[in-house]
């Protein structure tokens, strides 16, 4: 057996959004987001399922302290219902929902353990949809007072914070490709979200270095990794194009001040173009203290004329595969963590989310024998440390999921958690991979 061992002063964490989790759907004054309506609408999401109550984690969040109590994490990162704080999108605060939040953080700092938040996980009120949702740049403005009250809430308790998670998932593949709320395809609005939600950001980072001048602010982009099918220079430019829509199109603007022109230059070609106003890159491109990255799966890439809109196929490294059908591409984990390094310099990075999806149910003895989760969490955490070695600088690890959730558009069929939800009764179950995650956290190593 071979031990891999991580530094004492890497931070372990867990990871959850609000509207996967909480349920409360119409609870304690919440407004309806835009994944309500969009998970009520038939054909959107498998088996007609929605968020309403989730894992009633509303109800439950001292049961989900424990929990992570009894994990031995350092961190907790979870997002607020901005439907929940701000029903209304902006103007008043719902205190009610507040509070929620506030009693969740003075739970988790009794129990030792930090709070992470994000602002925006994908669940913006739905008021704000329909005044033109992130394709308005009002949006971006109604972001930054929602941001501003949650500093003044609880900036005197939390000090690391994201702004945004995953912006490709919350432009492109609900803009562009229709996947997620609220579900429009059509490539102009993902571009104009895209940049508005980048604008967003930095609005909340201007203000975030007046209000708490001590605290931590950075956001979670999502990224894969393309191995070239071959050295031939269309498979590399194949791949480059592609891994650029996640990586360069979200990175570029806050750590250069521009747009991969590149991408710039193929949108135009299909008629969707950037709308960029006087200030918006230096406003962006504002020094953010770290890069959350989430990274789940990756791929062989290859030149194909018409294959999407970057003329290039996919191919799994080998047959193994996710329940969710993710190909597993560990190495890839490694590579990226190094590219960024490579192309971004020395920018502190927490792997923000990192897991995967196995159906596994409790046996009868009550076990939850997820022996294939902790293989990948193996897998990755041994990539993980080899880029530690290689000097990028790791600051944390957070695994995706703390608990079985709603899973977007999959419904409640996919299973990221070390805890199993029974979805009828709300029973909490740790898994093996929950225990052996704890195992490692608490030793800082473990054998393969």
């Amino acid at each position: 057996m071979t031990k891999i061992t991580f530094p004492e002063n890497l931070k372990w964490g867990a990871a959850t959004a609000s509207y996967q989790i909480e349920g409360g759907a119409e609870e304690g004054g919440r407004s309806l987001s835009i994944w309500d309506v969009f998970s009520r609408t038939p054909g959107n999401v498998k088996n007609g399922d929605t968020g309403d109550h989730a894992c009633n984690s509303y109800h439950l969040y001292k049961e989900d302290v424990q929990l992570l109590k009894n994990l031995g994490v350092d961190l907790y990162r979870f997002s607020i219902s901005w439907s929940r704080v701000l029903p209304d999108g902006t103007g008043e605060l719902n205190e009610e929902g507040v509070q929620y939040y506030s009693n969740l953080i003075d739970e988790l700092i009794a129990n030792d353990i930090e709070p992470m938040i994000t602002l925006y996980h994908w669940d913006l009120p739905q008021v704000l949809q329909e005044k033109g949702g992130w394709e308005s740049r009002e949006t971006a403005h109604a972001f930054l007072h929602y941001a501003q009250k949650m500093f003044e809430a609880y900036g005197d308790r939390v000090n690391n914070w994201i702004t945004m998670n995953e912006p490709w998932c919350a432009s492109f593949l609900s803009n562009y490709l229709g996947v997620h709320a609220p579900g429009k395809q059509d490539l102009q609005a993902g571009v104009d979200v895209a940049h508005n939600l980048m604008v967003a950001h930095g609005l909340a980072v201007k203000s975030f270095r007046d209000m708490i001048p001590e605290g931590k602010i950075g956001y979670a982009p999502n990224i894969g990794w393309l191995e070239p099918y071959s050295p031939s220079e269309e498979d590399r430019a194949a791949c480059r194009r592609s891994m650029m829509w996640q990586k360069e199109w979200f990175m570029d603007p806050v750590f250069k001040g521009t747009y991969p022109d590149t991408l710039v230059k193929l949108f135009e070609k299909e008629n969707a173009y950037l709308h960029i106003e006087d200030g918006d890159m230096d406003l962006i491109s504002q020094p953010i203290d770290f890069m959350g990255i989430n990274f789940y799966t990756g791929a062989i890439g290859r030149y194909k004329e018409g294959e999407g809109l970057f003329d290039v196929e996919e191919i799994a490294p080998d047959e193994r595969r996710t329940d969710i059908g993710w190909p597993i591409y560990a190495e890839g984990f490694y590579k990226a963590l190094t590219d960024l390094r490579d192309t971004y310099g020395d920018v502190p990075i927490y792997i923000t989310e990192n897991g995967a999806c196995y159906n596994h149910e409790v046996e009868e003895d009550g076990r939850v024998r997820d022996q294939e989760r902790i293989d990948y969490l193996k897998q990755h955490l041994t990539s993980l440390d080899r880029a530690i070695k290689a000097g990028v600088p790791i600051e944390g690890y957070i695994v995706w999921s703390l608990m079985d959730n709603f899973e977007w558009a999959e419904g409640y069929e996919k299973r990221f958690g070390v805890v199993h939800i029974d979805f009828d009764t709300f029973e909490r179950t740790p898994k093996d991979s929950y225990y052996w995650y704890a195992d490692t956290v608490k030793n800082h190593e473990f054998e393969r």
